[in-house]
């Protein structure tokens, strides 16, 4: 089977091919196209978005096409993001991907991106299976899943306040450093001395939660406290790091141990965090479980991610009608909350 994934949930408008054999997925074509106009505002727009993917999205599928040496006529079926995100950028893909699967009378699936997000490492690792513990960090996003099977997902945990990413976006901005600051903080920090400030660690005695609000309050306390912010500015960034870091393994392993799962997979924006994945993996040595995150393209909003999960539920026979509608807040299909199960 191959499919045509959209996905123009945020402010990347993406597209992809991939051929699904079974439980055998492979990405044929990817085009990612960002949309650096957010920059000079600190965060996204949404209305600056919605426009640029009217503009983007017919060139990215058309590159994506011709990546995968194959035209619309050779395609299997279309999976399009349907939610969570900005509801004019889903609009967008969703009114896309409803007219050419009328058009060519081709099947559509709406994908939940959270899903997207489980189904990326499985692009590149054949090995990727369930059982495994899941913990989904991005912009939007922070929660821990038990995953026994695809499709079946048990929140553990999740953020109280910010996610982890907006916590590396708002302490980027306090440091001075440009919007996104995930990168810059990472590279930052790997210059820094992270002794220097002894950041909290919120809740990492508690239970499968997170809060970032309270770290991300201390740093802002250190950054007004500095008399020389050119010479704290790294060491500060190595402290938030650090203690972000430190809770999000602490409790991830908490709930791979409480599970017994040998199979921990990193998904989401911040997944592209290498020193997340190593204190993972030194935190989960591979005696006794392995760590799988995709690489730094796979991990961003992209189209890949969503056409490998959509391409499975088209699979099983899953289709949606031309009623498909995006929604801002769309609930993860399958999820069942921790408590319910204890119920």
């Amino acid at each position: 089977m191959r499919v045509l994934g959209i996905e123009t949930s945020c402010d990347e408008t993406s597209a992809a091919v991939v051929e699904r054999d079974n439980n055998s997925v492979r990405l044929r074509g990817l085009t990612i196209w960002s949309q650096d106009v957010h920059r000079i505002f600190g965060g996204v727009v949404p209305e600056l978005a919605s426009r640029a993917h009217l503009t983007a999205i017919a060139p990215v599928v058309e590159d994506a096409l011709q990546q995968a040496g194959v035209t619309l006529a050779e395609i299997d079926g279309i999976a399009v993001t349907c939610g969570p995100g900005l509801m004019g950028a889903l609009l967008v893909g969703v009114a896309w991907a409803k007219t050419v699967a009328w058009r060519e009378r081709l099947p559509l699936i709406g994908v939940h991106h959270l899903e997207g997000h489980l189904f990326a490492p499985t692009l590149e690792m054949d090995d990727v299976t369930p059982p495994f513990t899941a913990l989904l960090v991005s912009g939007g996003h922070t929660l821990v899943l038990d995953v026994p099977t695809w499709g079946e997902y048990q929140l553990l945990g999740q953020t109280r306040d910010d996610a982890a990413g907006e916590a590396f976006d708002k302490v980027g901005s306090l440091l001075g450093l440009e919007y996104p600051a995930g990168a810059a903080i990472e590279k930052l920090a790997a210059t820094g001395n992270g002794k220097r400030f002894p950041f909290p660690r919120p809740l990492i005695k508690e239970g499968l939660d997170f809060s970032f609000s309270g770290l991300k309050t201390a740093v802002l306390r250190a950054v007004q406290k500095s008399d020389n912010l050119d010479r704290d500015r790294a060491d500060i960034a190595r402290g938030f790091q650090d203690a972000a870091i430190d809770v999000l393994v602490t409790k991830t392993i908490r709930a791979a141990d409480e599970f017994d799962r040998s199979l921990i997979v990193i998904g989401g924006g911040v997944a592209c965090n290498k020193a997340l994945a190593d204190a993972m993996v030194a935190a989960a040595p591979p005696a006794r479980r392995r760590v799988s995150v995709a690489s730094p393209r796979l991990n961003t909003d992209n189209a890949a991610m969503i056409a490998a999960a959509g391409s499975w539920r088209l699979m099983r026979g899953e289709r949606d009608g031309n009623d498909l509608e995006a929604r801002d807040a769309l609930p993860l299909p399958g999820l069942i909350r921790s408590s319910e199960v204890s119920a």
